[in-house]
């Protein structure tokens, strides 16, 4: 009788990078466009990175290294008529076209997605702008923390009584901008595989930010507004979820939401006669569970905390530095933490580090196929395998029409 198990696991090693095959023209700059196409690249496709013969991809050097990755990179001046017709020889061969520009940018330089989909009809073009292709607002500028404003989200972080926080992780870009626009594209490149026809994908960095707005949804629907920031059971209010600090200025994060949590940790710090008040009764007695707790976690180190946790069951955890995260066993078994060859001198006792594919699946083992490319590093190779002759290449040089 045949194993299916074992049948399946033979077929999985056959099947390789999910995106094997497909053929990506990231024109996009700074962060968001460029983790979007930082995780179709992770996850196997071939993605060429498009700059431009000035500043390119003006990103800091150290975050242009971590995110793009197992990227090629060409130069080309759009400017020029020989860019823009090299460009959209590129695109007869891509799957995908990602940009970032201001709507109406790309039409004007004669590359928009009419132009390109007539050459093209299978492609997926993907426009990621902070406000869309549509509406009022579509010309504005704007950076994460303008997304985050527009939307109520940042209204919705920080403390009782101050301004709204600011995050060195910025959500508008990743989860509104690049994880929404991967989605898309993935969408897209799926109805191709069935109709042959591709799709002019428009993603608002905005709107993606805004559609995961749940949370505070729910209360205006059920409220009629929001909970000021610290008022709602996922920002403070509650002393079974909020964060407290130890006594060398570290933080542990109480999330004991469930009351089984809440007994298991009241358990473990000995207070089980703090058990009872889960959800306590008045703001008073909130008040006084809140001090407690912070006298308990307070009387302790954040190191103590962490070897007193481990092992626990009550969702309660020391609230890491990076660094500290990226030593971290859980992350280094799972592979997420990896050398970044070729960095620059980094300061610390791991050198420099860099984040691996989150993507777990059968059949797929992410590996860093080749670092960040320096500006223009692959034009050559790049349009040889477009089918352009050494001499046409040449040609395009002496036009500073490529770089």
């Amino acid at each position: 009788m045949r194993n299916p198990s074992a049948s399946l696991a033979r077929l999985s090693q056959r099947q390789g990078a999910p995106l094997a095959g497909v053929r990506v023209l990231d024109l996009t700059r700074l962060l968001p466009g460029p983790v979007c196409t930082l995780h179709l690249a992770d996850l196997g496709a071939e993605v060429i990175k498009v700059e431009d013969t000035g500043a390119g991809d003006y990103a800091a050097e150290a975050v242009r290294t971590l995110v793009n990755r197992n990227k090629r990179g060409i130069r080309i001046d759009l400017k020029q008529p020989e860019g823009v017709a090299t460009l959209l020889r590129l695109c007869e061969q891509a799957d995908v076209l990602v940009e970032s520009f201001r709507p109406g940018v790309m039409d004007r330089l004669g590359v928009g997605y009419a132009a390109v989909a007539a050459r093209n009809p299978r492609i997926v073009y993907c426009s990621l702008t902070g406000y869309g292709q549509t509406g009022p607002y579509k010309d504005a500028p704007g950076h994460d923390m303008n997304y985050c404003g527009w939307t109520g989200v940042a209204d919705q972080i920080g403390a009782p009584g101050q301004p709204p926080a600011l995050s060195n992780v910025p959500v508008a870009d990743l989860l509104g901008g690049s994880l929404t626009a991967v989605m898309g594209i993935l969408a897209a490149l799926y109805d191709v595989a069935r109709t042959g026809l591709g799709r002019h994908v428009d993603i608002a960095i905005a709107d993606g930010l805004l559609a995961h707005a749940v949370i505070p949804l729910a209360a205006v629907n059920t409220q009629g507004k929001t909970a000021p920031a610290g008022a709602s059971k996922l920002t403070g209010a509650l002393p079974c979820y909020a964060m407290y600090a130890t006594a060398d200025g570290g933080h542990v994060a109480v999330a004991a939401l469930e009351k089984k949590f809440w007994d298991g940790f009241c358990a473990l710090i000995g207070r089980a006669d703090l058990q009872a008040l889960h959800a306590p009764s008045d703001p008073a007695q909130s008040d006084w569970v809140r001090a407690e707790l912070q006298r308990v976690i307070g009387a302790h180190s954040l190191a103590w905390w962490t070897q007193t946790l481990q092992g626990s069951d009550c969702c309660v955890t020391p609230v890491l530095k990076l660094e500290d995260a990226l030593a971290s066993e859980h992350f280094l078994a799972r592979g997420m933490v990896l050398p970044l060859a070729g960095a620059q001198e980094a300061q610390g006792p791991l050198g420099a580090r860099q984040l691996a594919c989150p993507v777990k699946m059968t059949g797929f083992e992410f590996a860093v196929r080749h670092p960040a490319p320096r500006q223009g590093e692959h034009t050559d190779e790049v349009l040889r395998g477009a089918g352009y002759s050494l001499d046409d290449i040449a040609a395009l040089r002496r036009q500073d029409a490529v770089g």
